[in-house]
């Protein structure tokens, strides 16, 4: 019998949800990761911190070109960090014993969640009455049938966000620990190479569609 890991400990002894435990990780992580890089400032950069500063000077510039530099200083912060967090939260899966908090829906749809929630309230802020004629078609008539047809559509961008990470990441992840099963004394490392492809792929395509959502919900033409 296989002896139970500290991470399996720490899932016994707080009663928490695996992906919950994994989670916090993930964040303390991140959170590390960042005080040490705050801590390790200079004036001339060199090593981790230019690492760190071409991230994010990579990642500001993919979402000024869509939102343009106004509204990329009001919502760089939340694209990047649900963009930063599903990385590390993908790659975790690469570490034995671990679950990606991403495999489990429950993670996938919360974060679908507050981008839906985040990019109405901005709609509604910034174009007010307008924009919820948006929903209603261009004449009064087709009211009826463009009504239910945008809300829909609205409402299917939240299992559109989750369902296409979670799976993603679920069957990457399954498939990673059939391979260690089946081979064990081999590391499959092009597996290993998809499977980080992957996760860098599922991160960038989360933050772009919310980048998105949120562009057409401030756009002027909303």
């Amino acid at each position: 019998m296989e002896a139970p890991t500290f991470l399996d400990f720490i899932i016994h002894t707080t009663g928490l949800p695996g992906y919950i435990v994994f989670t916090w990780f993930v964040m303390s992580v991140i959170v590390l990761f960042a005080l040490f890089a705050r801590l390790t400032l200079k004036v001339m950069p060199s090593g981790f911190q230019n690492v760190v500063e071409a991230i994010v000077e990579g990642i500001y510039g993919f979402v000024e070109d869509i939102l343009g530099e106004k509204e990329t200083k009001k919502h760089f912060k939340l694209i990047a960090t649900l963009g930063i967090f599903i990385f590390f939260a993908n790659i975790t899966e690469l570490i034995p014993y671990f679950t990606p908090p991403t495999s489990s829906w429950n993670t996938t749809i919360a974060m679908a969640i507050l981008v839906f929630v985040y990019y109405q309230f901005l709609g509604i802020k910034t174009h007010g009455f307008r924009y919820v004629k948006q929903f209603m078609g261009p004449v009064w008539w087709l009211v009826p049938l463009m009504l239910p047809v945008e809300i829909i559509g609205h409402f299917a961008r939240i299992l559109s966000l989750s369902v296409r990470l979670f799976g993603n990441i679920g069957g990457d992840d399954l498939l990673l620990a059939i391979m260690f099963f089946l081979a064990p004394w081999l590391i499959p490392l092009p597996i290993m190479a998809l499977v980080l492809l992957s996760a860098v792929l599922q991160a960038f395509i989360f933050a772009l569609l919310s980048t998105l959502y949120i562009s057409a919900a401030v756009s002027h033409e909303a």
